[in-house]
């Protein structure tokens, strides 16, 4: 397995990427052909160049399950009853019986062209906060458009790095329009790490008012006093895909790298 450049000793843990047949934008996306390979394999295969010991695709489909046998990925067929990716993770964790301060980093399904290292980052900023049972990324954003934007999730930190709360408002507010260009916006990525114990944990959290509000899944956490560290990156990675014309975007770039 490849690695990527790291600058301290890397923590242990693993990847899962949950895939599952059923998406309304772009129906069979999992299995969307990318330059002769599934998507979920071309994902599979990013993340085995970052420094994870192991890389699994979590899934509710034979189709997806025989596409990953084809390509020597190792997947498991989990139950067809999760509303969540992170409840499909915290079966895995389950079957796998992951110690409990095992850490496992959540890979979207639908991102080809994340970066290695950005996997690598956000498990080690899980491993650098003990306190925290989550950790995941967020990027400076300056464009007003995008602020303002409610696709766009964004996050406030506090000092520590830690996530004070996520929103698809324009969070921090500036009410003074004199401190305005002065406040920091961070959009929220949506790649997270966990401890296999708060995975565990998770399945019996109830939903939260904020969480059903706003439509993030993370305020649950928050919400029961779970902490999420927050690495910001310097560079916002390539986009996943969600649409027929962003998959068109990424074959082009496939055929490039």
């Amino acid at each position: 397995m490849n690695s990527s450049a790291t600058s301290k000793q890397a923590p242990d843990f693993l990847v899962v990427i949950p895939a599952r047949l059923g998406s309304t934008r772009l129906p069979r996306k999992p299995l969307a052909d990318i330059g002769g390979k599934p998507m979920v394999i071309r994902v599979a295969e990013r993340a085995q160049q970052s420094l994870a010991q192991s890389v699994v695709v979590a899934t509710d489909s034979p189709e997806i399950q025989a596409a990953c046998d084809e390509h020597r990925i190792e997947c498991l067929l989990t139950s067809a009853e999760h509303l969540t990716g992170t409840d499909r993770i915290a079966e895995v964790a389950q079957l796998l019986k992951l110690p409990a301060n095992a850490l496992v980093v959540n890979v979207q399904g639908d991102e080809p062209l994340i970066p290695p290292e950005l996997i690598d980052q956000v498990a080690q900023t899980l491993a650098d906060h003990p306190q925290c049972a989550i950790s995941t990324v967020a990027v400076t954003i300056t464009d007003q458009a995008e602020i303002t934007n409610p696709n766009v999730v964004k996050v406030v930190l506090n000092r520590m790095g830690e996530a004070l709360y996520f929103s698809r408002a324009p969070i921090p507010f500036a009410r003074d329009e004199q401190i305005k260009q002065k406040i920091e916006h961070l959009r929220h990525l949506g790649i997270y790490a966990y401890r296999a114990d708060f995975l565990q944990a998770y399945t019996r959290l109830e939903p939260a008012p904020p969480e059903q509000a706003e439509a993030l899944e993370q305020l649950r956490a928050l919400w029961h006093g779970y902490r999420i560290a927050v690495h910001t990156t310097l560079e916002t990675p390539p986009a996943g895909v969600d649409t027929p014309e962003d998959l068109e975007r990424v074959r082009g770039l496939i055929g490039k790298i």
